[in-house]
């Protein structure tokens, strides 16, 4: 298993959890998307618990490139938002689970027990906010006509470099693209999102928890 989250002693309570458990193991922890991605790449994991809001790559960024290069490594998304939009966008990505932490100290066990076999599992409080997943009907939490869905993968990680405060230049050199390619990538990310300014894109940016104020 994988662990995924920018804060090192939730990372250590949750290895010590699921080591707790004989046979099971943690063969890695990242405190980013992108390391989360790079270690998935070279370690395979059955299963890889994500946090959302994360700096360099968001938990949902690097669910969907999980999910899409190495769709046998189950995800779990382990977050403090109670949220239908943030429920919709994880299973859009691709998660198997979505667990809040405030449940982790109960439900992880269970969590990863239900996503080895490939069953989708939901905190119980989420359940109970949206009854429809009890009955495993998630077809109408996919449909999403969010303004976020108009952006391409690509578009997704440089709205998060920018919300970060990151320049063009800088975006270019860590992506491995010209400054033209960012620029323009930039500009319709504006256009999609029909923000005028970096100051109303952060805000947006934090209003979809995309990056943290």
């Amino acid at each position: 298993m994988l662990l995924v989250d920018d804060h090192e002693v939730l990372r250590k309570g949750l290895r010590a959890l699921i080591e707790s458990r004989p046979g099971w193991a943690v063969c890695g922890e990242a405190s980013n998307g992108r390391q989360g991605i790079e270690l998935a790449l070279a370690l395979r994991p059955g299963i890889a618990v994500l946090d959302v809001t994360m700096p360099d790559l968001n938990g949902l960024e690097a669910t969907r490139k999980i999910h899409h290069l190495m769709p046998e490594t189950e995800v779990i998304i382990l977050t403090v938002h109670e949220s239908q939009e943030m429920l919709r966008q994880a299973l859009l990505a691709g998660a198997r689970g979505y667990l809040l932490k405030s449940d982790a100290a109960r439900e992880l066990l269970n969590a990863l027990e239900t996503v080895s076999q490939h069953k989708y599992f939901f905190s119980p409080r989420v359940s109970r906010m949206f009854p429809q997943l009890k009955d495993g009907d998630i077809a109408d939490l996919k449909n999403d006509t969010s303004s976020l869905a108009q952006l391409t993968t690509r578009e997704r990680e440089i709205l998060q470099y920018l919300a970060e405060g990151k320049s063009n230049k800088d975006i270019a050199i860590t992506l491995d693209i010209s400054l033209k390619t960012v620029d323009t990538h930039r500009t319709s990310i504006m256009r999609k999102l029909d923000v005028h300014s970096i100051s109303e894109l952060v805000r947006y940016a934090i209003r979809n928890n995309i990056v943290q104020p």
